[in-house]
Order: structure tokens, then C-alpha cells, then sequence
């Protein structure tokens, strides 16, 4: 089972900043990790359609992020509270090309959704009361939600709690000026490309995304 797989060690030193280097950049990139798991089920017989597990990129303005809530705990309006899906993953449709830390938003986003469950888990993966470096974030697209053929999603840090309200950053990949006020627009804080996942109207997708700090 996915809560029960064994978890990394916990690290040290989780570096952040506005003008990172490259080199410091790389060493957060190494300091948190990400993974998930996709699960999508027929919604009336319950039988499992699809499943994986992948491992996923912190992007680089998730450590501006996270330097914004250091700093003002009350100035970013959500901390990581939405995943997007998406259509727009380039190269090829069963191997697109490796994500980008760089990424700023999604390539072409089909639907975003507020996560319906966040909780903590000890190193060995268990559900616990207690906070520590390790926190799940699960979301659950219903059958007529994000349908298509998916092969992008994101976490973000949005700024409106209504999902239909999109603020994306206006640079697009590859262009990332970090002169930007992300306070302006909703942030992608992990970013994971895969071969197509065709969602049809009668399934259920349920998605938990791992961090680890």
C-alpha cells in the first residue's frame, strides 16, 4: 500500500531565496522531494482502471514561496491548496519530455480542484496528530471533472479559493523572470509530466501527492 512504503530519511538545510543561484536552487531541489500516486477507478463497478506511482520536481518558485510564508506567514493567501491537470505535455505521448523546475504553470491546464485531505505521516508512512517533514495532500476528480487525455499536473498556491478563478504566471516555459511579483498570480509549487492517462465521464481519479522535507 502507498501509506505504508517506506520513506526517506528526513534532511537538513532547505535553502530559500529570490535570487537564487544555480547551484543553490539545485540544493533545494535535493533537500525536498516529491512523489504521488495516481488511482482512477470505474465509478459504478469500483474496479481500478489505471494506477502508478511517480516521482515528482519541487519547481523553483516553491522555494520563493516558501520564503514569502517565512517571512509573512498572513501575506501569501493559501499555502498549497490546489491541483491542476492538464493536456499540454510536450514530446512524445507515451514518453513527453522530462518536467522542468523552471515551469511556472501548466501548459495547457484542463481543471484545477482544492485538495480534500492533507495530513502528516511519520517515516514510516503512517497518519499522525503530530506535525512532521512528511505531509500528503490528496484530491478526488469526480466523473465529470478533468476529463481528457491528462499528461501534466501541478501543485499550487492559488489566489482565490474558487477554482474557477484562474491568476497564472504570465511567463511561459522556458522564460522565467524572477523579477516578477508572484504575489500577483496563482504559484506551481511541484510540477510532473506522464505518458496519457485518458480520463473518461464514468471514472473516479484519485490523486495523493508526498512531500517531504
Amino acid at each position: 500500500m502507498f501509506h505504508r512504503d517506506e520513506m526517506k530519511k528526513a534532511r537538513t538545510g532547505f535553502k530559500f531565496g529570490m535570487g537564487m543561484r544555480n547551484d543553490d536552487a539545485v540544493e533545494m531541489q535535493q533537500m525536498a522531494t516529491g512523489e504521488f500516486i495516481l488511482e482512477m477507478r470505474d465509478a459504478r463497478t469500483g474496479k481500478l482502471l489505471h494506477e502508478f506511482r511517480r516521482k515528482n520536481i519541487i519547481t523553483y518558485d516553491a522555494g520563493i514561496q516558501a520564503a514569502r510564508y517565512f517571512k509573512d506567514k498572513a501575506e501569501p493567501n493559501f499555502s498549497a491548496n490546489m491541483l491542476a491537470v492538464g493536456t499540454g505535455a510536450t514530446g512524445a505521448l507515451l514518453s513527453p519530455d522530462a518536467p522542468d523546475p523552471k515551469q511556472r504553470k501548466l501548459n495547457a491546464e484542463i481543471a484545477r480542484k482544492a485538495f480534500t485531505e492533507t495530513v502528516f505521516r511519520d517515516s514510516l508512512g503512517n497518519a499522525v496528530a503530530y506535525p512532521t517533514n512528511i505531509v500528503d495532500f490528496t484530491c478526488v476528480f469526480g466523473e465529470a471533472e478533468a476529463v481528457g487525455p491528462l499528461n501534466e499536473m501541478g501543485i499550487l498556491s492559488t489566489i482565490s479559493a474558487n477554482p474557477s478563478l484562474l491568476n497564472p504566471n504570465p511567463n511561459t516555459f522556458p522564460t522565467r523572470d524572477v523579477t516578477v511579483d508572484l504575489s500577483l498570480y496563482d504559484v506551481q509549487i511541484n510540477y510532473l509530466t506522464f505518458a496519457v492517462v485518458s480520463k473518461p465521464s464514468t471514472a473516479i481519479l484519485t490523486i495523493t501527492w508526498r512531500l517531504s522535507f
